[in-house]
């Protein structure tokens, strides 16, 4: 590809659909439950258990994922089964760790999106 066809936009809110995007999969509990309906349909029970969190914990996180449009209820009976609404995102994931590995993990070094506790910078800067 050119150069040209990666060019960023001049205007920043032309970017609002991919920073909601991201936001919607910046929480670890919800890119977990993404990688889980990766491999097939759901419960919220069936979650719950897999990643041992609260149910209403859980429940609020695929709201979340189903109000941004990344994920689907089917209803059977009294259950929903959860999914992905497109396998894309997993390439956009694939795509991810492919950059993060690339870098070394160097994201997670940020001092401000990195895995450092808020806790401990703050002490660091006292």
């Amino acid at each position: 590809m050119t150069m040209k066809e990666h060019s960023c936009p001049t205007d920043p809110q032309s970017l609002d659909p991919a920073v909601a995007l991201f936001h919607s999969l910046s929480d670890a509990t919800r890119l977990a439950i993404v990688h889980r309906l990766a491999h097939g349909e759901a419960r919220v029970a069936d979650l719950v258990s897999g990643l041992g969190l609260a149910q209403s914990t859980v429940s609020a996180h695929v709201a979340c994922l189903r109000d941004c449009g990344l994920v689907v209820g089917r209803p059977q009976g009294r259950q929903v089964f959860y999914s992905l609404t497109r396998p894309e995102l997993m390439d956009l994931l694939a795509s991810a760790e492919t950059l993060l590995a690339a870098t070394g993990n160097a994201v997670a070094l940020c001092p401000n999106y990195g895995t450092t506790s808020a806790g401990s910078r703050t002490a660091t800067r006292a």
